[in-house]
């Protein structure tokens, strides 16, 4: 198995912000991702301190793939690309 792991920093902006970026991520991004060829599952979870410490990262995405090969195909497709922008 391949993941692909994505790490998200606090946005400006405050607690609003912060509230935005999870909403549109669970809203928009996630069922674009869902689309990805090859994608065998996806987890998400907030991070509330990294290395028993603050950290400015709130969010964190892991996405897995049966292979490289099949990570770099679902990086290509459509899906993959329209959650990118």
């Amino acid at each position: 198995m391949t993941t692909l792991l994505v790490l998200y920093r606090r946005p400006e902006g405050g607690p609003g912000a912060l509230e935005t970026l999870e909403r549109r991520y669970r809203d928009e991004h996630l069922p674009l991702v869902a689309g990805t060829p090859g994608l065998r599952g996806t987890r998400v979870w907030r991070v509330g301190e990294a290395l028993g410490g603050e950290t400015d990262l709130v969010l964190a995405a892991a996405m897995d793939f049966d292979d490289r090969a099949a990570l770099d195909a679902g990086l290509r497709s459509d899906p993959m690309r329209a959650a990118g922008r």
